[in-house]
């Protein structure tokens, strides 16, 4: 391909300005509305002026409307991804390209992602031709337990991506805290009641103290953690882990927190739940892969629903896994239902921890992740169910435009697929 052709693909696919919703309706489709219920057969959904107007069986077109005809197909809201890099990384392995964590910076807490959030990134376009529409950029702890502030996004094809700048602090405690606090768990706790109480304190009275270890303005940023105002984010494991950092809210009431990593939360699911705290975890995770994960198995996320825990499938466990995995980590729960003692998930419950489950803990419950009415036209119009490893989005729109779904990954796919080896070397042909 020409390098003129390729900038004319790259100018079609990140517009500088968002495009105009389209009023659409797709007709007779399997509908999942990603709330926790079944899928519906021969349903419809109405999008209009980019939100969603309507969802189900026996729902009314209005006149004039774009319609599809999705017999044989699935309609379903966006997935939510969450805890992912999107936007911050080119290659891992090139620091250049990487601004997933700030080691030698002299700030923690402070750190903010938004504005180093590239739309143009390889796994923007990855993610959003396998169904993700909104997502949390999380950034990881460098040198300090605090990796800094989140932010969410939507996975539009323009420059317009962050959605929430600032949504939440985050924060490493286990044993990865602990390396980073001085050794000890006793060290992480120390330092994040430390941190916590200089924020409340420069928060209430303007003033620190002689000894104070934070940087003021890390100081000023965990402030809105400690009212309440900002959600934190705690990656935690361990049982004991787990319940320990659920005390922290007996010296600070406010904490708004949630559970990231939380392996072993099925020991302690009722805890959880009692606390109201959700979680984000992998569903995957089945070995003890470290001390502070000895009692992980795939009947995590199951047995914390059981019990009442509200739970988002997230989080990616290595340079390997993508946010548009997030369907095989879903699906994985319904297929565990036939694994005897093991526990899984319903079809919609499983759905509802990739869509509205994950929205909702990203500050978006009842707009995005639903097909209701008033949430956000983010729709995917898949080739058969979504929770199958065969199935793939066909289109895919946000606030109702309809969006590029080709990518580096689609184009190479294209180049290779013709590839012309007759003037290769020797060396070269097969």
């Amino acid at each position: 391909m020409s390098r003129a052709l390729l900038l004319g693909v790259a100018a079609l696919a990140l517009s500088a300005t968002p495009l105009a919703a389209q009023d659409v309706a797709v007709t007779g489709a399997t509908v999942a509305t990603g709330d926790g219920s079944e899928p519906i057969r021969n349903a419809t959904v109405v999008v209009q002026g980019g939100r969603v107007v309507a969802a189900g069986a026996g729902v009314a077109v209005p006149a004039g409307m774009t319609v599809v005809d999705g017999s044989g197909l699935w309609v379903t809201p966006g997935l939510f991804a969450s805890i992912t890099n999107l936007g911050l990384v080119d290659v891992g392995a090139v620091g250049e390209s990487n601004d997933e964590e700030a080691g030698n910076s002299p700030f923690n807490a402070a750190l903010d992602v938004a504005p180093a959030i590239n739309p143009q990134a390889q796994d923007f376009g990855y993610s959003r031709a396998g169904g993700v529409t909104r997502a949390s950029v999380t950034p990881s702890a460098g040198s300090d337990i605090f990796a800094g502030q989140g932010a969410v996004i939507d996975l539009g094809a323009d420059f317009d991506a962050v959605r929430q700048r600032r949504a939440f602090q985050h924060v490493e405690m286990g044993e990865r805290g602990a390396r980073l606090a001085g050794g000890s768990r006793t060290a992480v706790h120390t330092l994040i009641r430390n941190a916590l109480f200089e924020a409340s304190r420069l928060a209430e009275t303007g003033e620190r103290d002689d000894d104070a270890l934070l940087t003021r303005f890390d100081a000023l940023a965990l402030a809105p953690v400690v009212r309440g105002e900002q959600k934190l984010y705690v990656t935690v494991h361990r049982a004991a882990d787990i319940l320990s950092v659920l005390a922290l809210r007996d010296e600070f009431p406010a904490l708004d927190m949630v559970l990231v990593g939380v392996t072993e939360g099925w020991m302690v699911a009722p805890q959880i739940a009692a606390a109201d705290v959700p979680v984000i975890t992998n569903a995957l995770v089945d070995l003890p892969s470290s001390f502070e994960r000895l009692a992980a198995t795939q009947s995590n996320v199951g047995r914390m629903v059981d019990a009442g825990v509200r739970v988002a499938i997230g989080g990616y466990e290595s340079s390997g896994d993508h946010p548009r995995g997030l369907p095989q980590q879903a699906g994985n729960m319904v297929a565990l239902n036939g694994v005897p003692g093991a526990t899984g998930l319903s079809w919609g419950e499983a759905f509802a921890t990739i869509t509205s489950v994950p929205a909702s803990i990203g500050g978006l419950e009842g707009t995005a992740g639903v097909l209701q009415a008033g949430a956000h036209g983010d729709l995917v119009i898949w080739d058969g169910d979504p929770l199958e490893l065969s199935s793939a989005p066909l289109r895919v729109f946000i606030d109702g435009v309809e969006q590029p779904l080709d990518n580096h990954q689609t184009r190479l796919r294209e180049r290779y697929r013709t590839l012309d080896e007759s003037q290769l070397p020797a060396a070269y042909r097969r």
